[in-house]
This record gives structure tokens, C-alpha cells and sequence, in this order.
């Protein structure tokens, strides 16, 4: 089904589709209305050469200085060439085809003077997959996502590197090869291309479709080790989380009431303590916590993704140009920063399950790191290690970034969001997390297989997928290969479509 960008409208589910599974994209016919509209309105300035910044001045701290006639088309050139300017290692392709699709939702606003051909070129580049070879690093998250954004804009002019069907070629071949005409830069287009925070924001978008998938895995886990221990499942009444009022506990303590429904924990048949540790009575408040930040994340997240992040923002209507800095990547930044911590807020509570797993004084008559032959065999001794060293290192990237401003262009840019420092340290945290939850994954399935009473439909659904990637542990073995197949197994949500097939949604 083929996505219509329009400047509103475009969902974290239809970025992900778009950016990682080759959707097609259109530009309403509205929007090419309105960035005709705007265009002509911008040349009509130009020939009565009224002084624009970043069309016929230079930018940044040269933003004083004027340019003649004959400047104005080669500063789009030397404007890309000297923004191109990131280092090291390319960006997924994801993140890429996030940004061009969010930075064509700019344009169909019709208030940034770029020429239709420019927008239209986007749009070919996302539909026949020519993607932009885009260094990670190099953008400070305000004036835009410069860096990565100028090695883009290099494609329309027949330069740089792409990647098309898999193989990476010169800007320019990559073109030809998919038939793509090459636009070319005329006045504003270059800016017009770069001036936004569309890359830290494409890949805010992702993270936030794979970290809600990942808490929904949370649950499940957590529902697991709290069978297995043999859990008080009244904190988990609905009556408690509806009095208190915050809709993500209300959304996970339904959650994992529903996943261990018809076993005999849930049926009040096993025998539990009056009341158990904070990881194992207190899941609905933290994981709802992270749930409730993840939804404000989406929707300022989503809100830049509709808007006209750009600069200078021109207003066809009014016959009107204004330079401000909605290139700020400040408010997305905040809210991803937040999100980042949460999961490992909720990675920590994961590990502390598993401790109780481990842990004979803790585990409810499971035995000593959940080894029936322990002295002999250490069981799950190390995996515990393993997860906190995952968890240590979340902790360190866990510090915000949108308060690490640097000053850059002789002050003339004094305060930038970092924002793009925040998106690539909360995949990073998310890798880890993925690790950490397979390690409880894992634990929780040996804990279950250790006892003899009947558990839910959704913990018998995820038990027995967990099953198929690692055997029960009865005699040690190198744990390494099962810690690994476990993490890919939790980033694969297999779990979690196995689950929601045999229980329903859980949000």
C-alpha cells in the first residue's frame, strides 16, 4: 500500500514500513500545489533581491554577508560540500530512508521553497531504493542533522555514494542505474534539503516502534518469573492501578494478568507469600512508567515528524519569509533521552527477577542457580554476570545528551540539542536490553521447568518458543551460544507473536 505524504499523518508505523520495509511513498497532489506555490513565491523574491538568509547569504556566522547573482546558485554547491562532513561508518540503511521520508513530509508543507523536482527526486530515491551511503556521526542535532543530511543532498547533485540493490556505487551511477534524473541545486535547494533534525528524528521513530515491542517482551518475561517464583498476583489487580490513575500501569498489569490467565498461580491454587519483593510486586509501576514515557516520546516525536522543521520557513499567503531555528532537534531530544533510561530502568528490574531466579534464599524452593546438581554444576551463576555487565553499560549511556551542548560556529550556533548523540546511544542501550531480557527469558523458562504445576496460556506460549532456540540446562555447557540465540530470539519478537497469537494484543 502505497503512503501518501502530505505534512500530516505520518505514524511511527508508517515511518517503519516506509524505512524498513520498502513501502512506497506518493506526495499528495496538495502538496505539490503548495511547494509550486511557495517556489514561485521565493523566485519572485530573488529577482527583486530581497535578502534571504541561506538563499542569498552565506550562513552561520557568514549569515551578514550578501551574496551577488552569480553566488547564489554555486552557494548551494559549496553549501553541500562543506556540510558533508560527518566521519566513520555508514548509517543503516533505515536510518536513511527515514530521513528522506521525513524530509519530504517537510517539504509537502509548502514552506520551504525548495523546487518540486527536488522533493520529487526524494520521492524516487525511496520508491526504486537508491539510498545515500550517510556517515552515523557528525551531526550536533541542530541547524538540522547537517552532516548526514549534505551527503544526501550530494545525490541530486550526481555526487557522493548510494547504495543500489545492494551494492554501493558513486552518486551518480547509483542514479542512472535506477533511472533517476539528477535535479541538480538552484537558489535555497540545498538548504531546503538539509535544514532539519529529520535523521535524529527517523531513528527516534524506529526506536520507539522496536522499545515498545521490547516492553511487551518485558511483560512476558516478567509473567514467566513470576510463575516461576510463585508469586502474591494481587498487586496485579486492576483496581490498584486504576485508583492511582496512570494508564501505562493499568496497561501492563493487564498485560500480565492476561498472558498467565488459566494457570494455577492465576487461579489462586499455589500457595505465595502475603507480600514479595518490590521487582516482583512493583512491574506494573515501573514498566508502566516506561510505558508513559515512551507515549510522550511518540507524540512530540511525531509532532516533528509533521512539521516544518526547517530554516528560513516561508508563508506563500502572507507573502512572507522568516528565519528562526525549528531545525532545533531539542524537543525531540529531551523526550528520547528520557525514553533511553527507561529501558534501562526497566532492563535493571529484569536482572533482579533473575537474581530471585538464582538465588536460593530468594526463589521460592528452586534450586541454587537453578541446577539440580549444584556444587557440581553452577547452572545460571554466570549468566547473571553477563546481564550485569550489559546493564553497567546502559547505565553509562544513560546520562542525557541534550544537556551536552558544545558551542560550535564561533558561537554563532551557541546551543545544539545532541540530539543525534542521543539517538544512537539509545540502539546501543537497546542492543543490550535485548541481551538482559533473554537472559531472564532463560532463566524464567529453567525456573518453570523446575516446577510441576500448570501455568498460563500466554507463559506456556513463550516457554515453549524459548524452548525451541535452548534446551533446558541439566548438565553445564558453555552458555555463550544460548545467551546469544536468546538475545536475536527477543529482538526477532518471536516471543511476543507467539504470545499475542495465544492471548490477544497486549497493547
Amino acid at each position: 500500500m502505497t503512503i501518501v505524504l502530505n505534512g500530516s499523518g505520518l505514524t511511527i508505523e508508517k515511518l517503519n514500513a516506509i524505512a524498513r520495509h520498502g513501502e512506497k511513498v506518493e506526495l499528495a497532489p496538495e502538496a505539490v500545489e503548495r511547494i509550486k506555490k511557495c517556489r514561485a513565491m521565493l523566485e519572485r523574491k530573488i529577482d527583486a533581491h530581497e535578502i534571504m538568509y541561506g538563499v542569498n547569504t552565506g550562513i552561520g556566522e557568514f549569515s551578514e554577508v550578501v551574496l551577488n547573482d552569480e553566488q547564489v546558485q554555486d552557494f548551494q554547491k559549496y553549501l553541500i560540500y562543506n556540510h558533508a562532513a560527518g566521519i566513520g561508518d555508514p548509517a543503516p540503511l533505515d536510518y536513511v530512508r527515514g530521513m528522506i521520508a521525513g524530509r519530504i513530509n517537510v517539504h509537502a508543507h509548502g514552506n520551504s521553497g525548495v523546487r518540486l523536482e527536488v522533493t520529487r527526486t526524494l520521492v524516487e530515491m525511496l520508491n526504486k531504493g537508491v539510498t545515500p551511503f550517510v556517515c552515523q556521526k557528525g551531526s550536533v542535532g541542530a541547524c538540522g542533522d547537517l552532516a548526514p543530511m549534505a551527503q544526501m543532498a550530494l545525490l541530486m547533485m550526481g555526487e557522493g555514494k548510494a547504495y543500489y540493490k545492494g551494492e554501493l556505487y558513486d552518486g551518480k551511477t547509483a542514479m542512472e542505474k535506477a533511472g533517476i534524473p539528477i535535479p541538480g541545486l538552484k537558489a535555497r535547494d540545498g538548504l531546503a534539503v538539509i535544514n532539519g533534525s529529520n535523521m535524529l528524528t527517523a531513528m527516534s521513530a524506529l526506536f520507539l516502534y522496536d522499545a515498545n515491542n521490547w516492553l511487551k517482551q518485558a511483560e512476558i518475561a516478567a509473567a514467566m518469573s513470576l510463575e516461576a517464583l510463585k508469586a502474591n498476583m494481587k498487586p496485579y489487580n486492576l483496581k490498584i492501578h486504576e485508583v492511582r490513575g496512570f494508564p501505562g500501569a493499568v496497561r501492563s498489569a493487564r498485560a500480565i494478568l492476561k498472558i498467565i490467565a488459566d494457570g494455577d498461580l492465576y487461579e489462586g491454587r499455589i500457595k505465595c507469600k502475603v507480600q514479595d519483593a518490590y521487582s516482583m510486586r512493583s512491574t506494573p509501576q515501573v514498566v508502566g512508567a516506561a510505558h508513559d514515557a515512551l507515549a510522550y516520546a511518540r507524540s512530540q516525536v511525531e509532532i516533528e515528524l509533521n512539521g516544518v522543521g526547517d530554516n528560513p520557513i516561508f508563508f506563500p499567503e502572507e507573502n512572507l519569509q522568516l528565519s528562526g531555528a525549528n531545525f532545533q532537534g531539542s524537543p525531540v531530544a529531551v523526550p528520547m533521552d528520557m525514553a533511553g533510561y527507561c529501558v534501562t530502568m526497566v532492563s535493571v528490574l529484569s536482572e533482579r527477577r533473575m537474581n530471585r531466579l538464582n538465588n536460593p534464599a530468594l526463589s521460592v524452593g528452586l534450586p541454587p542457580f537453578l541446577t539440580r546438581g549444584a556444587g557440581m554444576f553452577s547452572g545460571l551463576m554466570l549468566s547473571q554476570y553477563t546481564a550485569d555487565t550489559l546493564i553497567v553499560e546502559q547505565r553509562i549511556l544513560s546520562a542525557p545528551a541534550s544537556v551536552q551542548s558544545i558551542p560550535a560556529a564561533a558561537d554563532q550556533e551557541d546551543f545544539v540539542s545532541m540530539g543525534m548523540n542521543t539517538a544512537i546511544k539509545n540502539f546501543q542501550i537497546l542492543d543490550n536490553a535485548y541481551g538482559v531480557l533473554g537472559i531472564e527469558f532463560m532463566a524464567a523458562a529453567q525456573g518453570l521447568d523446575l516446577r510441576e504445576y500448570k501455568f498460563g496460556k500466554g507463559t506456556s506460549a513463550a516457554r515453549e518458543v524459548v524452548r525451541r532456540h535452548v534446551a533446558f540446562l541439566d548438565i553445564d555447557r558453555p552458555l555463550y551460544p544460548d545467551h546469544t540465540r536468546m538475545k536475536d530470539l527477543v529482538k526477532s519478537c518471536e516471543i511476543l507473536k507467539a504470545v499475542e497469537k495465544a492471548v490477544g494484543s497486549l497493547g
